[in-house]
């Protein structure tokens, strides 16, 4: 069976408390979830670090699979020893991951990445800190992936590049490099107006994912007058039908994995609205899909985070704030341009320590990697213009994130045009080129 991609690990946060995590014996641990992260204490009966453990059970792991546990760390006192361990739950107890390290008294985030000689639906992980002192350590941002991306993200049989590899003359030159560079590639469908039964097509979608153990990425875009007049317009023709159309969304993916990129452009665009009565609404209408959304069990969605060359990050907070953010894993940055993978993190970064302020601690993050392996810049220094820009290059596939990233993914579709612009004159936005596509390939 193949590897579950996406979190494995419930409420790695601690957002919600303790929820979904055992402590051991209380004699030897104690625990408190004050807001982000948890405070777990050995007391001095706890001689040996299993003495003072906590964990979660149930934990999916397949044979030959990659994964990798991350988490940030920090102890009362320095040269705290921690142990991480991934394995069986229950006698014997094989691990597939066993680490011990050592904290200090500022945060730090352990990367532990993992083979799986494990097939068990029954696994278990558990931090234990015993050693005969009284000392404090704080968990949070725990989260256990699988990293075997092949295996753990859906590939779309029906992206537009593998369309136009049914089509395609067998002996043009662009068709093995397409199949092998976008076509074999994880990234997302995107799902709107051309969509007549948006509860049907997202059950076929995500079951046809489900069926194979994989997780589907999966891009909405059907706001009520969507990309403001622009080269993508378009969308529900009124509130009330996006409503609905979030509604038969939500039905058709129901209780299997997904994950959701809501709106792209929707509140970054906000102010290009022509009245506060449409940025109100639109505000709403990103709020109904968050919490609709927030209600699947193992949906993890993404709202609109514009990009760094666009929305402040203390305004870009608020609009999220504004738009029901909390209800979510967080937001969607770079999505369908080009800034390079630490541009985004940090500003991304930026944006959840103001959310923070606002009260919405603890929210991820996703970047767009689909076409920003050459960065934002042109040769004279410049930012590209955001549509069909030439010189840029496919980015990272779709994988586990790193500078505090939860996902780099594929979410603009490459090869897919922006619009009628750029090196893309006369191809309308969302139509596949070929063209496009090979440039993006070699980076010309």
């Amino acid at each position: 069976m193949p590897a579950l991609y996406g979190d494995l690990i419930t409420n790695g946060s601690f957002t919600a408390g303790t929820t979904g995590w055992w402590t051991g014996d209380p004699t030897y641990v104690t625990v408190s979830a004050p807001g982000i992260g948890l405070e777990a204490t050995a007391t001095t009966d706890a001689t040996n670090l299993w003495d003072a453990l906590l964990g979660q059970n149930n934990v999916i792991l397949r044979p030959g699979c990659r994964y990798t546990l991350s988490f940030t760390a920090r102890a009362s006192q320095p040269g705290t020893t921690l142990r991480a361990l991934v394995g069986l739950g229950a006698d014997p107890w094989t691990p597939a991951l066993d680490k011990t390290l050592t904290l200090g008294t500022a945060d730090t985030c352990f990367t532990l990445p993992f083979t799986s000689p494990l097939d068990t639906a029954t696994g278990q992980l558990t931090f234990q800190f015993g050693q005969s002192t009284a000392v404090t350590v704080h968990l949070t941002e725990i989260r256990l992936t699988c990293s075997t991306v092949d295996e753990g993200f859906y590939v779309d049989p029906d992206s537009n590049a593998a369309k136009w590899l049914t089509t395609a003359n067998r002996d043009d030159p662009r068709t093995k490099k397409i199949d092998r560079s976008l076509a074999r590639r994880p990234g997302a469908r995107w799902f709107g107006d051309w969509n007549k039964d948006i509860k049907t097509d997202l059950d076929a979608y995500v079951g046809a994912a489900a069926a194979k153990g994989q997780l589907p990425i999966i891009t909405l875009y059907n706001i009520h007058n969507r990309d403001n007049g622009g080269e993508s317009s378009g969308g529900a023709p009124s509130p009330e039908a996006y409503r609905a159309w979030i509604d038969a969304a939500v039905a058709g993916i129901a209780d299997r994995p997904a994950l959701v990129i809501v709106e792209p452009d929707s509140l970054a665009q906000l102010d290009n609205l022509p009245t506060a009565a449409a940025r109100t609404d639109r505000t709403a209408l990103i709020a109904y899909a968050a919490q609709a959304l927030g209600t699947l069990p193992a949906t993890t969605a993404y709202l609109d985070g514009g990009n760094a060359a666009w929305i402040r990050p203390a305004e870009m907070a608020t609009l999220l704030r504004n738009a029901g953010v909390a209800h979510v894993r967080g937001f969607a940055v770079n999505v369908a341009n080009f800034d390079a993978v630490d541009v985004c993190c940090t500003y991304a970064t930026q944006i959840t320590i103001e959310l923070a302020r606002l009260g919405v601690p603890g929210t991820g993050f996703v970047v767009d990697t689909s076409r920003n392996g050459n960065g934002a810049m042109n040769a004279e220094g410049q930012h590209v213009d955001w549509c069909n820009p030439a010189g840029r290059r496919l980015g990272v596939p779709s994988s586990i994130g790193v500078g505090g990233a939860d996902y780099l993914l594929w979410i603009k579709v490459p090869g897919d045009s922006d619009g009628s612009c750029g090196i893309g004159d006369g191809l309308p936005a969302g139509a596949f080129s070929p063209y496009l596509a090979e440039r993006l390939i070699d980076g010309w």
